[in-house]
Order: structure tokens, then sequence, then C-alpha cells
């Protein structure tokens, strides 16, 4: 019986996140079944569930004409087998680390 993500997996992936922020540097890693090159942008909590906001430049396998491009909000406790890469990072002129989906922000591009 799985009881859902350990601690210490959630720690390593918020630890992931936290120095691709730091060095803005993309990272690739599979959120709900699929492969995505994400670009952190602030770590924090909503409603005690540690978050992260990411600008989404790809999923990977998916046909070019799908646009997969955006900002998601992902629970940190979702995401698997996070990994910094050479990907370029990349951001939105409409950035903020000012949103609803983190109530408490931890670290945040400024």
């Amino acid at each position: 019986m799985t009881l859902g993500p350990t601690p210490v997996a959630i720690n390593t992936t918020w630890a992931v996140l936290h120095d691709a922020l730091t060095q803005r540097r993309a990272i690739r890693a599979s959120y709900h079944g699929e492969l995505r090159v994400l670009c952190p942008h602030a770590l924090g909590w909503k409603k005690g569930r540690a978050k992260a906001l990411v600008y989404q430049t790809a999923l990977i396998g998916r046909s070019p004409e799908q646009n997969s491009r955006g900002w998601r909000s992902l629970f940190v406790d979702e995401i698997q087998t996070p990994l910094i890469t050479n990907d370029p990072w990349e951001s939105a002129h409409n950035y903020t680390p000012h949103t609803t989906a983190i109530d408490t922000i931890a670290a945040a591009i400024t």
C-alpha cells in the first residue's frame, strides 16, 4: 500500500527546484505522467502543501502543434524525477511572484 510521496522525495524535489530557480536553469521532470521542461520561478506553500510556480517550455514526446508553453503551478509532491538540464531557461513578460497559486513564498525570481 502506497501512502504518497515520502518526505525525503519531497525534500529532494524541493532542493532541485530551488537550485534551478537560484541558478535560472531549466529542469526536466515528470508531472501527472508527462515529461516536461520546466523553468522554476517561485517556491512556497498553498494551504500547507509545497508548491512551485514554473514556466513550462515543452512537453517531451508531444507533437509541436500542441502548445505546451505557459505558466503552471505544480504541487511539489507530485513532481517526479526532477533533473537540472541544459535546456534554455525561459520566462514571460507577465511574470510576477505574487500569485494566488502560492499563499506563502519561500523563494522567487525577483
